[in-house]
């Protein structure tokens, strides 16, 4: 059993989990800055849709990473 395909998963999902936080740091930053929301009910919407954006960029960061970082290992082991 080659061990390639587990370690690059687990190179991957580190790397998706940095990736992550650096841009949802940035993206969500900058959403928050430029709301211009003016009733409370803006404001829950403008949130709503930020907490979907979130669960996006996780999907596609932590998700897909480690799938990548697994395909990459198994290719690159043989």
């Amino acid at each position: 059993m080659s061990w390639a395909g587990p370690l690059g998963a687990l190179i991957g999902l580190g790397l998706g989990l940095l990736e992550y936080r650096l841009m949802s740091a940035v993206v969500i930053g900058a959403l928050r800055r430029t709301d211009r929301s003016t009733t409370g009910a803006e404001k829950d919407d403008y949130e709503r849709r930020i907490r979907i954006l979130r669960r996006a960029l996780m999907a596609m960061t932590i998700g897909f990473t480690p799938v990548l970082g697994f395909v990459i290992g198994r290719a690159l082991s043989g």
